[in-house]
């Protein structure tokens, strides 16, 4: 029977895992912060995304709520702004008209807010006293949460116009001899553990753990390539309704869409703004900022198909010699610099066929970091799903209006990063850092 990996550590341990992972979640935060000037943080750059001030005092919101008054059972200290802050309540292209805390303010709560956390996560058991404190799990859900809001304001900082106010090294490029050796793998077919039920800060629908049968299928080896993409676009391929989905032709029509977002036509070539850097479009990197309906007109263009999210999550997790679902590619041990392009600490994927020390067993690359995987697959609960702890964070985006995406891409940190992690979003939605790989049956 396959089985997957326990991954749970002692509440000493825990404690100490939290602790960091709050800290580096709140140290990116003031990076994407203080890199702009007041102005910049409460403008709003684009109606997709919140004024960045609205993200820095929401992350100290949601923080407040659930750690200082749910599991601490602390007296409220901002009642007055939780209904400026619900995310559910206020769309972002409105947010700007709300009564925002101004920047200062804003730090100041959110770091007030931090400090009265601390000493709650010294007091707080973690031996299972509760679902919300076992094995640490509110903290590691606050982290995530601020983690992702991160990964948000890096989208708007990639939205916004003007000079770069962020910086990072270049990814490592891989040597001739490390590339892959072949384009696509034969992935087994047969059943495999799918999910989780031991990850302790797995969110609710990773969970639970339970078995998919899944029929071979083959796998691209590394993302789809900017040049690959090209040679798409050069045979029309925006203009073919045969590979469009008719809602997706309908949208590339009606907004004139040529390529993807952010690129523009330089005489025979292409180049792209990149954090506020215009460059060629470098062939050799995996494409970004594709749209679902981008990517499954590629596929059928190129006589393939986007992966399931069940493909998907064999390919990235199955050890076909022993049986069992690794928690990543390469097996349980955590993400480091040598096997995944995580945390922002390139902004930029790195070039296809990197990371050998990343790769899964058949071989598979950049499975987990450089860019979410969209795969064929609605947003849907698994069998025996539960929310928790509320509603609003996985269950009421549940059916066919949201394709999941896979794996993670260079803006998202290792905490929020599993090869259980399921992120969503909406098939047309192009500025978050999206693109993919292609499988084919047998």
């Amino acid at each position: 029977m396959t089985t997957e990996p326990t991954a749970r550590d002692e509440p000493r341990a825990l404690r100490g895992r939290a602790l960091g992972a709050l800290t580096a979640a709140r140290a990116r935060t003031a990076l994407l912060t203080d890199a702009v000037d007041d102005g910049e943080l409460t403008a709003q750059h684009s109606p997709l995304m919140s004024p960045l001030v609205w993200d820095l005092a929401h992350i100290g919101n949601q923080e407040e709520q659930w750690l200082l008054r749910t599991v601490g059972r602390k007296a409220a200290l901002r009642p007055e702004i939780d209904s400026v802050y619900d995310a559910f309540e206020h769309p972002r292209a409105t947010r700007p008209s709300l009564p925002l805390l101004p920047p200062g303010e804003a730090r100041r709560y959110a770091a007030e807010v931090r400090e009265r956390v601390l000493d709650v996560l010294d007091a707080a058991p973690l031996d299972g006293a509760g679902r919300l404190t076992e094995d640490s799990f509110a903290f590691g859900m606050i982290a995530q949460h601020e983690q992702q809001h991160d990964e948000t304001m890096l989208i708007t900082h990639q939205l916004r116009s003007g000079a770069a106010a962020l910086s990072a090294p270049e990814p490592p490029v891989p040597a001739p001899g490390e590339l892959p050796a072949a384009a696509e793998v034969l992935v087994p077919g047969g059943p495999f553990t799918m999910g989780t039920s031991t990850e302790p800060w797995a969110l609710d629908n990773e969970r639970p753990a339970h078995h998919r049968n899944v029929a071979p299928f083959f796998l691209d080896t590394t993302p789809v390539t900017c040049g690959a993409f090209r040679a798409f676009m050069e045979d029309g391929g925006y203009r073919d309704p045969r590979w469009w989905a008719a809602e997706g032709y309908a949208q590339i029509r009606r907004n004139a869409i040529e390529a993807p977002l952010f690129w523009r036509r330089d005489g025979a070539g292409w180049l792209r703004r990149r954090f506020g850097v215009t460059e060629p479009v470098p062939d050799g990197e995996p494409v970004l900022h594709v749209s679902w309906y981008e990517a499954d007109a590629f596929a059928r263009w190129a006589g393939r198909r986007l992966p399931t999210e069940a493909e998907w999550e064999k390919a990235a997790r199955h050890d076909p010699a022993t049986g069992r679902s690794r928690r990543f590619p390469w097996g349980d041990a955590d993400p480091t610099p040598e096997r995944a392009n995580l945390g922002q600490r390139h902004l930029r994927p790195a070039p296809a066929g990197s990371f050998p020390d990343g790769a899964s067993p058949l071989g598979v690359r950049q499975l987990v970091g450089d860019v979410w995987e969209w795969t064929a697959s609605d947003f849907l609960p698994y069998p025996g799903f539960s929310a928790f702890p509320y509603r609003e964070y996985s269950e009421v985006f549940f059916g066919s209006g949201y394709k999941v995406l896979r794996g993670g891409a260079f803006g998202v940190d290792p905490v929020a990063c599993r090869g259980t992690f399921r992120n969503w979003d909406l098939p047309v939605r192009r500025q978050i850092f999206a693109g993919f790989r292609t499988a084919r049956d047998v």
